[in-house]
C-alpha cells in the first residue's frame, strides 16, 4: 500500500516537507514543482514547500530557513527521475549545510523517484495513449516502444532507464520496450529507432522519460516525427512527458515516509563514487564527490538562456571553495575568504568564483581552499597566501607547489 492510500500519521503538528526539484528559468517548469507540492499537502495534510537546486528561487537553503521557525523535522522529498549526481551529492550538501545552520532542527533526506509501480503504470497509459492516436493494437499487432530518457554520466541512473524499460515489457503485450538516451551517453534516439525498426514492427511508440515538457521532450519529439518520415513502413509517434499525473504523489509520498522513518537505502552496491566501476575509477571517493557537489550549485548562474541547450554549463573557468566551518573559521578562514575575493576582482586574468563551503574533511589542516576542476586543495592557508594563489593559480595556471595539501 502507498503512502498516499494510508491515513496520514498523527502527531504531526511540528512537522513539514520540502520538495525539492531542480529549477529551470521556464517558470512552466518550476510551477510544475509547486503544482506536486500542493497535491503532497493535500494528501498528507501537513505543510509542503518548494525548493530548488538552481535556476529558481527559493533555494534549498532558503527554503529550509523558512521553515525551522515554524516546525522542529523537515522531511526533504527529491522530484529527481534517478539517482545520479544531484541525489547523491548536491541534495545531501544542501541538507547538511541546513543541519549546520539550525541544530534545533531534524532533517530527513529522502530518495529520488526511482522505480516504482506506480511509474510504470503511467508509462504503460501513456504508450496506450499514443497508440491509440496511431490507431495501433498490441493485442492483435506488433508494438513497439523506446522510452528514451535524458541520459547521466552516472551509470547507476542509466541502469535503472532499462530497468524500467524491462518492467513495462514483463506481463503486457508489446512486441518489444527498448531504453534509449537523448543526450549525454549510448544509445541514442536515433540509433535506438533505426535499431527497432529492422525488426519491422506496425507501430513505433516513443515515450520521453522527462518530468516537464520542455527542449528535451521537443526534441524527442522532432526526431520521432523525422523517423516517421523516412520509414513509411512503421508508424511512430512520441508520447507526453510524465508531468503533474497523479501518480507521482503516489511515488512521492511513498518516498515520504520511508525518509521520516529512517527507512531509505540508496543503490550503494552500484554508485560510482563507492565502488570502482570499469571505466568510472576517478571517480571513487566521497572528497571527489563532494567537490563536485560545490561546484555544481554555482555552474548554471551565468546563463541567460536555455532555449539552445538547456543543461550547458557557462560557469568561470574555476571554482574556488573556502572551507568555513567552526576549526578552520576559529584559524582565519573568513579572512582567507575575503582576500581571496578581493585578490580576484583586482585581477585583471582571473576568471573564477570564490565561496564558502562548509567542512571539507581535513578538519585541523586548514584553512582549507579547493580550486575546481584542477583538483587541487590547499591547506594551511593564511591572509598572505590568498594573493599567491590569485596571482600563480587562477591568473597563471602556476600550482602553489608549497601549500598544496591534496590532488584529486
Amino acid at each position: 500500500m502507498t503512502a498516499s492510500a494510508q491515513a496520514a500519521p498523527a502527531g504531526l503538528d511540528d512537522e513539514a516537507v520540502l520538495l525539492v526539484g531542480h529549477g529551470s528559468r521556464r517558470e512552466k517548469s518550476n510551477e510544475q514543482v509547486r503544482e506536486l507540492a500542493s497535491g503532497m499537502e493535500d494528501r498528507l495534510g501537513v505543510p509542503v514547500d518548494v525548493g530548488f537546486l538552481e535556476l529558481a528561487a527559493p533555494s534549498i537553503d532558503e527554503a529550509i530557513a523558512g521553515l525551522a521557525p515554524a516546525v522542529s523535522r523537515v522531511t526533504v522529498v527529491q522530484l529527481s527521475l534517478f539517482a545520479a549526481s544531484h541525489v547523491k551529492n548536491d541534495v545531501p550538501l544542501a541538507v547538511e549545510r541546513a543541519r549546520s545552520a539550525h541544530p534545533d532542527l531534524t532533517l530527513h533526506n529522502g530518495s529520488h523517484l526511482g522505480v516504482h509501480p506506480a511509474i510504470v503504470d503511467l508509462l504503460d497509459d501513456r504508450a496506450a495513449a499514443v497508440e491509440d492516436g496511431l490507431e495501433a493494437d498490441r493485442g492483435a499487432e506488433e508494438v513497439a516502444v523506446v522510452l528514451c530518457a535524458r541520459g547521466s554520466s552516472d551509470p547507476d541512473a542509466n541502469a535503472d532507464v532499462h530497468k524500467l524499460a524491462r518492467l513495462l515489457y514483463e506481463g503486457r503485450a508489446l512486441d518489444r520496450v527498448e531504453a534509449c538516451f537523448v543526450g549525454v551517453t549510448e544509445p541514442r534516439l536515433s540509433g535506438a529507432l533505426h535499431a527497432v525498426a529492422k525488426h519491422r514492427p506496425d507501430a513505433i511508440v516513443v515515450l520521453p522519460y522527462m518530468l516537464g515538457d520542455g527542449v528535451l521532450t521537443q526534441r524527442i519529439r522532432d526526431r520521432t516525427a523525422e523517423f516517421d518520415a523516412e520509414y513509411p513502413y512503421v508508424d511512430a509517434a512520441a508520447g507526453d512527458p510524465l508531468g503533474t499525473d497523479p501518480r507521482l504523489l503516489d511515488v512521492l509520498c511513498d518516498r515520504w515516509q520511508a525518509a521520516r522513518t529512517d527507512s531509505v537505502e540508496m543503490s550503494c552496491d552500484t554508485c560510482k563514487y563507492k565502488v570502482e566501476l570499469d571505466g568510472y575509477e576517478e571517480d571513487v571517493g566521497g572528497a571527489r564527490a563532494m567537490l563536485r557537489a560545490l561546484t555544481h550549485q554555482e555552474s548554471h548562474a551565468d546563463r541567460e538562456s536555455v532555449d539552445d541547450d538547456p543543461h550547458a554549463h557557462d560557469a568561470p573557468a574555476k571554482h574556488v571553495a573556502v572551507c568555513t566551518n567552526q576549526t578552520c573559521a576559529a584559524d582565519g578562514a573568513p579572512a582567507v575568504l575575503e582576500r581571496l575575493r578581493q585578490a580576484a576582482r583586482d585581477s585583471a586574468a582571473c576568471d573564477a568564483r570564490i565561496t564558502r563551503s562548509s567542512c571539507l574533511g581535513r578538519c585541523g589542516d586548514g584553512p582549507m581552499v579547493a580550486v575546481y576542476p584542477d583538483g587541487v586543495w590547499y591547506g594551511g592557508v593564511d591572509e598572505s597566501d590568498a594573493d599567491r594563489i590569485v596571482s600563480s593559480h587562477l591568473d597563471r595556471e602556476r600550482i602553489v607547489s608549497d601549500l598544496v595539501d591534496q590532488t584529486l
